[in-house]
């Protein structure tokens, strides 16, 4: 697919540091419970950390409890793009950033959280970049 932001492997590779470049250019996970974003409480919107797209705000963060900051619903539905994952054999829907198409998390249907969408976007806190609001 094509994306609006496009950069060779090597730019990417200079732009991100290591552990960003493996969430976000190599479809890596961070360790549950230890992301920067995991339990933050600031208003804000939530852009990727690879091309600045806003991708979340903080109205539709909520706790989940899973180590990592989750969502009910990104800021816009063109926002993300879902890709079905096989990898580790599992089926799972991967979420990426539509603008650059770099790897955030998994979106979870159906575990019964309330929220307005029964949906948990699972994201790596290190694929975004909190941009507080300025109130």
């Amino acid at each position: 697919m094509a994306y609006d932001v496009e950069k060779p492997d090597e730019q990417w590779r200079e732009e991100l540091s290591p552990a960003e470049y493996a969430v976000l250019r190599q479809a890596g996970t961070e360790p549950a419970f230890t992301g920067e974003y995991t339990d933050t409480k600031t208003k804000g919107v939530y852009a990727c950390r690879a091309c600045g797209a806003e991708l979340f705000t903080s109205t539709e963060k909520f706790e989940s409890h899973c180590g990592w900051p989750s969502f009910y619903d990104p800021k816009d539905s063109t926002a993300v793009e879902l890709l079905e994952d096989r990898s580790h054999g599992m089926v799972r829907t991967e979420v990426r950033c539509a603008r650059c198409g770099s790897h955030l998390g998994h979106v979870f249907e159906g575990e019964g959280y309330p929220t307005p969408t029964d949906q948990r976007y699972c994201i790596n806190s290190v694929s975004l970049r909190l941009e507080p609001d300025g109130d």
